[in-house]
């Protein structure tokens, strides 16, 4: 008589997600979509379909749940990033105006909110929120990547530059928002350029 067949294990790829993954996912729409402080912990657990001692297993509290939100985002900002670096290797001109020209096409799109960690900064203006530190951390790392950037471009004040091209990126993030297709975010390459020949030419 022969055994019966014992059900193959669920691959990595047919697994379905962990509550864990399936609450982070779901924190991301919302929070994005609608801020993290307009969101609640029931419509998260609602939307993941899990209970709320499932969450609080995985997350101590709804503001280690937006660090955890804003931690993915910056992964997410910084592959998009590095991936126009590839790209254009050893030429960081031509890397950083192939990220512009992806961000000016993300922002004329409708839905588009702009940058999750710009708009965590504003909700949340205390210094020591979890959800701050790590939208801190991520500006002041991106400022020191321009700026390196512009120095590797050959500019005559690097700082100043690289400043010039953060302040261009948070324009575009906020602008995105509220005009939407056709809005100042479609000049955000064309304005990169003229800076950045002004700065060293």
């Amino acid at each position: 008589m022969k055994r019966p067949r014992t059900p193959a294990r669920p691959t990595p790829d047919s697994a379905p997600p962990r509550a864990a993954e399936r609450i982070r996912e779901s924190a991301r729409e919302l929070f994005y979509r609608e801020g993290i402080r307009a969101i609640g912990v029931d419509e998260i657990v609602s939307r993941a379909g899990v209970t709320k001692p499932s969450l609080y297993r995985s997350f101590a509290s709804k503001d280690e749940l937006a660090a955890a939100y804003l931690e993915d985002y910056d992964g997410a900002f910084w592959e998009r990033f590095d991936a126009a670096a590839i790209d254009h290797p050893g030429d960081p001109r031509a890397q950083l105006l192939a990220y512009l020209d992806g961000l000016a096409q993300r922002a004329t799109k409708s839905g588009y909110r702009g940058c999750g960690l710009t708009n965590a900064a504003v909700e949340y203006p205390e210094p020591g929120h979890p959800a701050r530190k790590v939208a801190e951390a991520h500006k002041r790392a991106l400022r020191e990547r321009l700026v390196a950037m512009a120095k590797q471009m050959g500019a005559r004040d690097a700082q100043v530059l690289g400043d010039g091209l953060l302040l261009l990126l948070e324009g575009a993030f906020a602008s995105g928002q509220l005009f939407g297709k056709g809005g100042p975010a479609r000049s955000l390459v064309a304005a990169a350029e003229r800076l950045i020949d002004a700065s060293i030419g």
